[in-house]
């Protein structure tokens, strides 16, 4: 038996700001509200971004299956996105350019922005603009946006597998990545 948490939607909406604020003043506290360490790992200079952003996919995996084999959650009943490969793989792409010349993500933006970083300001509205430029161009677009549509689709599902031997994976992954970043930084912090 499931024993779903059930709120209003008002409650749910309240929940989400608290949990914003707490989410944005970490990022802040942490360091990602700054978009030379946001950025600094394209460069191969700083992984902070690329080590708290994975630890937390693999907690949140691990927490949200864990939960869900308990009974305690219903993992149906979260929303994922539809998975539309070739638009996705572009709009990744796009974002990931963004991301290299701005020093941003969307959530870090808010972050620098309260942070008083003006240039979180620019990239907000670069990102607006980049948005109603979306929107205007959409017309033109809206068949490549809907091709390659895979539905509701998870890596398990896909490779037909359990969601531990993923999880597990995911977790092998990360050591591996975890391991070679600090003999990366070991080796730039000899020289």
């Amino acid at each position: 038996m499931t024993a779903p948490l059930m709120v209003s939607q008002s409650m749910g909406l309240f929940l989400a700001v608290i949990l914003g604020i707490f989410f944005g003043v970490s990022l802040e506290r942490g360091g990602l509200g700054n978009p030379h360490k946001l950025s600094g790992v394209f460069y191969l200079r700083d992984f902070t971004v690329l080590k708290v952003m994975f630890s937390a996919i693999l907690v949140a995996a691990f927490g949200l299956y864990l939960l869900s084999d308990l009974g305690l959650l219903d993992i149906k009943r979260i929303w994922i996105v539809p998975t539309f490969f070739w638009p996705q793989l572009v709009g990744g792409a796009l974002f990931g350019v963004g991301f290299v010349i701005s020093g941003y993500c969307p959530g870090t933006v808010v972050a620098g922005f309260a942070g008083g970083r003006l240039d979180a300001l620019a990239t907000m509205l670069g990102i607006g603009a980049g948005s109603l430029l979306f929107a205007l161009v959409f017309p033109l677009i809206k068949d490549f946006y809907m091709s390659s549509s895979m539905e509701r689709i998870t890596l398990h599902k896909w490779l037909n597998v359990n969601h531990w031997v993923v999880i597990l994976f995911l977790f092998v992954m990360a050591g591996a990545m975890f391991y070679m970043i600090e003999l990366h930084e070991k080796k730039k912090g000899a020289k």
